[in-house]
């Protein structure tokens, strides 16, 4: 039997790598595993051994703790990798095909997902809409910072490389079609960004990054990221964007100074709800204040995109409201100011092959805007640790050796 090695989480800021039962096409019993999923066929299924899966800040919110995800459970779901395998039900993906693994989970088969909806399939988890691989109240599907991984619905879910070379030449960018880069393009797209419009962005981590390096793709005029973190500040202003540094006051006077008026066209929230005050409150977490912000300086009229992550548990939150994900929402000033909002998983196959031909095609530069940064799974734990202390970098794990570093 050919062994496999992943990356586990093992309790509030500890994650291993250990060894893993290599997948087969049946659901197995384990940690965050829906017993309603156990002893589940998977006869559309394929089996990958991994080229490429990133570490995300929302692996990072179970990591820290803050969700109830079992110790035990098996991390990772921004996959890229090579077809090994392929069930008996599977047409069209092939043994050898390069392919990009959105993050979501879909059946292809239900309303939801004939609606393009797949980020909230009806059939892939049984105790609510979505499902994504290695993550907490998603289903239980194993997650792929592993060696070898199992994606169902192979047909369905997987978008193919036109070509082998070229993928493994663009693979730091490419991984990126897995989760970041269409969910950061998601946030701005349903912000309504377009030519000529001016966006403000709440954080500065990977999507956030990805976030503005889709607003400038839309054609937006002006993208101003704000964080608290200098060194990714620096980041997005190595591509391009105006910056803001929460930490010295309201936003909404720093957007004044850049743009001459103290509201924007479009807004997107990339923080979510381990979200911290503004100015002197910025050292303790405030988890409204990022919405609350993008509600008074969105233009009336305007949307927001959310792709930061919002929870509906979270042990460590800052009150019993926030512990079940009840935040104190200005509504009424977003309601006066007839904003709209897009909320939830990004349906990562809306936007990926489009995404995909601009990469290929050398219209952006996703893997350097981000900061893609190599490491060997083995050397997950530190890549955790600094991305938690953060590091401005995404941390891409090789486990099984195609990415070549100089």
């Amino acid at each position: 039997m050919t062994e496999n090695r992943a990356v586990a989480y093992k309790g509030t800021g500890v994650v291993e790598v250990v060894d893993t039962p290599y997948p087969t096409f049946e659901l197995k019993d384990g940690p965050g595993v829906n017993p309603a999923n156990v002893g589940r066929k998977v006869p559309h299924g394929a089996i990958l051994r991994t080229v490429a899966t990133n570490i995300c800040g929302s692996d990072q919110h179970m990591v820290r703790g803050r969700t109830t995800a079992p110790e035990g459970l098996i991390l990772g779901h921004e996959i890229t990798g090579e077809v090994v395998e392929v069930g008996p039900g599977v047409e069209f993906i092939k043994v050898g095909d390069i392919v990009s693994v959105p993050f979501n989970i879909a059946c292809g088969r239900c309303r939801n997902c004939k609606e393009g909806k797949t980020g909230i399939c009806l059939n892939v988890n049984p105790d609510r809409p979505g499902s994504a691989y290695g993550y907490v109240d998603m289903g239980g599907w194993v997650g792929g910072q592993a060696e070898f991984v199992l994606v169902p619905y192979a047909d369905w879910n997987l978008l193919k490389f036109p070509d082998r070379d070229q993928a493994l030449d663009k693979i730091l960018d490419l991984t990126m079609l897995s989760d970041i880069f269409p969910t950061g393009f998601h946030g701005a797209y349903t912000a309504g960004v377009g030519p000529g419009s001016t966006v403000y962005i709440a954080g500065a981590g990977p999507v956030g990054l990805a976030a503005a390096v889709g607003a400038q793709l839309l054609g937006a005029a002006a993208v101003i990221v704000g964080d608290l973190n200098e060194d990714r500040l620096a980041q997005a202003r190595s591509f391009g964007c105006e910056t803001v540094d929460i930490s010295t006051g309201d936003p909404k006077d720093q957007i004044e100074q850049i743009l001459g008026f103290p509201e924007v066209d479009a807004a997107v929230d990339a923080v979510g709800f381990e979200a911290r005050g503004h100015g002197a409150d910025s050292a303790h977490e405030a988890p409204a204040t990022v919405l609350n912000s993008l509600f008074d300086v969105t233009a009336a009229g305007g949307a927001l995109g959310i792709p930061g992550l919002y929870v509906t548990g979270d042990p460590g939150g800052v009150d019993e409201a926030a512990q079940q994900g009840s935040l104190s929402l200005r509504l009424g000033l977003g309601w006066a100011k007839s904003l709209s909002f897009t909320t939830g998983q990004c349906p990562v196959m809306k936007y990926n092959r489009q995404l995909m031909m601009a990469i290929l095609h050398d219209k952006v530069q996703i893997a350097k805007a981000v900061k893609a940064t190599p490491i060997s799974l083995e050397d997950a734990p530190r890549g955790y640790a600094e991305f938690d202390q953060g590091a401005a970098q995404k941390y891409v794990l090789n486990p099984n050796g195609y990415i070549t570093t100089s």
